[in-house]
Formats: structure tokens, C-alpha cells, sequence
């Protein structure tokens, strides 16, 4: 079943542009800030985002923004399955410039019955009176051993994979797929992490490790979840590569997520 669907936005922050509507960028993403899919293959408790730019909005003076959205999912035969109304919305473009960077969701039941799904997206610029529209397919797989729901965060909200030296951030993400022992009905799943740098070389000799072999709660026979820290003390470009392996079953799967670390300069 689908649990829900939402539409977000955030602030403009693009050079002013000027022309008519149109929806640019368009791209999936593992979350709302988050890097782009390496693929629309998506498994069940999974969220599957869709990013887009909406350019050449009609902007007030104020920077006021006023506009509409609303989406639909239909099957491989075409029926509806969910679907949100068009909702006005409204937002200020503190920065300037037309464009707005806008987000699609859709919470993937744990039951979603496999298979093509498409996902439409209606926005409308209220002020110039003008809409366009964009689709997007996704595959939702058959139950196996992976990552679902990654997510970098603060501790406290989201952040995009791009940080400064100094900071702590989290991954969390949450395995499925995996077999529980017959008898005991547990599971026996070990992640591990490990961090890459941009010469593909290990920045530690071992990686980080995490095992559970017992029944937390019962929704860890379908779902576990994970917290990683990230301490993060030096600049460059880093991938972190995820490993998940189910002792049970004997099957392994990996997911990786990339890390840009900026460096803070003085200006003097």
C-alpha cells in the first residue's frame, strides 16, 4: 500500500532569470537535500523523491513567489493509486532571481505490490497563470536484502552532502530484506562503513561496524534502522561506502553516498 505522498519546497537562490515557466533539472534523489539516484529502482519502505527547478516564475517586488502544485501515481496499467490535489502555496525568493527548487515524494508501502509506477507533477505559476507538467517512472522491486530511507543529517534536520570541517553529521538509513533464524525468529545483520577518498584509498584501516542479533523491537524483523556518525575534520572529496550483510541468508548488498568537505578560508 502507499503510505503517503507530499509536496515540499525550498528557497530560490539562482541569478534572476526571465521567459516563461518551465521545469528544469529534473532528477531523483535518496531525500529532500539529498544526491541523486544512481537509479529509479526503488524497494519496498523505501521513499522515492523526485527534484525539479521551477524557472522564470513571476516574482513580486517583495520576492513573493505564488504558485500551485499537485500530484498523481498511477500503475503499469494506468489506474490511479494515490494522488494530491492541487494546493496553493506560496513562499518569498529571499534571494532573488525566478527559480524555485521543488520536491516530490512518495512513501513506499512495506506491502506495494512490485512493479512500474509514474508519477505526475502539476505546478502552475498563479501569478502569470501558466502550468507545466512533468512524469517520472520508478520500479518498485520485489523484497530484498538493501538500503532504504538515507538521509544525512545534523542530529537535528537534514543537511545536503556537503559539510565544513568541524562539523558532526549522521547517516541514517535502514536495512530490509533480510531472513530472521527459524527458531528464534531474529535476524543477524552486520553493516559496516567505510570512507573513501577521492584517490579511491581507505581514510581508516578498518570500518566502522554494527551488528544486531536480536529482536529490539518487532518491527526489526522487517526493518532496521541505523544512526553513523561523521566526524568531519578535513576537506575533499569522500564516498561512503555502505556494506550490509545478512549472516542468516549469507547475502550482501552495498550503497554508497558521496561526501563534498568544503574548506572555510579567512578572507583577510
Amino acid at each position: 500500500m502507499w503510505a503517503t505522498l507530499a509536496l515540499t519546497t525550498a528557497l530560490s537562490w539562482a541569478p534572476a532569470q526571465t521567459g516563461s515557466l518551465e521545469l528544469r533539472n529534473v532528477r531523483a534523489t535518496y531525500s529532500t537535500l539529498g544526491q541523486e539516484r544512481g537509479s529509479d529502482k526503488v524497494l519496498p519502505g523505501d521513499v522515492y523523491f523526485v527534484a525539479f527547478d521551477a524557472e522564470g516564475l513571476k516574482v513580486s517586488d517583495e520576492g513573493q513567489v505564488l504558485y500551485r502544485m499537485g500530484m498523481e501515481l498511477t500503475n503499469r496499467e494506468g489506474k490511479r493509486v494515490y494522488g494530491n490535489e492541487p494546493q496553493d502555496l506560496e513562499t518569498i525568493n529571499t534571494l532573488g532571481g525566478s527559480r524555485l527548487p521543488c520536491f516530490a515524494q512518495a512513501l513506499v508501502g512495506a506491502q506495494t505490490p512490485p512493479g512500474e509506477y509514474t508519477m505526475k507533477v502539476t505546478f502552475t505559476d498563479r501569478s502569470a497563470k501558466v502550468t507545466q507538467t512533468l512524469t517520472r517512472k520508478f520500479e518498485v522491486l520485489k523484497p530484498q536484502l538493501g538500503f532504504v530511507r538515507l538521509v544525512l543529517t545534523d542530529g537535528n534536520q537534514e543537511v545536503p552532502p556537503v559539510a565544513v570541517p568541524g562539523q558532526r553529521l549522521y547517516l541514517n538509513f535502514t536495512t530490509t530484506g533480510f531472513r530472521l533464524d527459524e527458531k528464534k525468529q531474529v535476524p543477524n545483520v552486520q553493516v559496516e562503513m567505510t570512507v573513501k577518498d577521492s584517490d579511491g584509498k581507505d581514510t581508516l584501516p578498518r570500518p566502522a561496524v554494527g551488528v544486531v542479533n536480536e529482536l529490539k523491537e518487532e518491527g526489526y524483523k522487517q526493518f532496521i534502522p541505523w544512526q553513523l556518525a561523521l566526524n568531519i575534520n578535513r576537506s575533499g572529496k569522500f564516498r561512503i561506502v555502505l556494506r550490509v550483510t545478512d549472516k542468516i541468508a549469507g547475502k550482501t548488498a552495498e550503497q554508497n553516498l558521496d561526501l563534498n568537505v568544503v574548506e572555510l578560508t579567512s578572507s583577510r
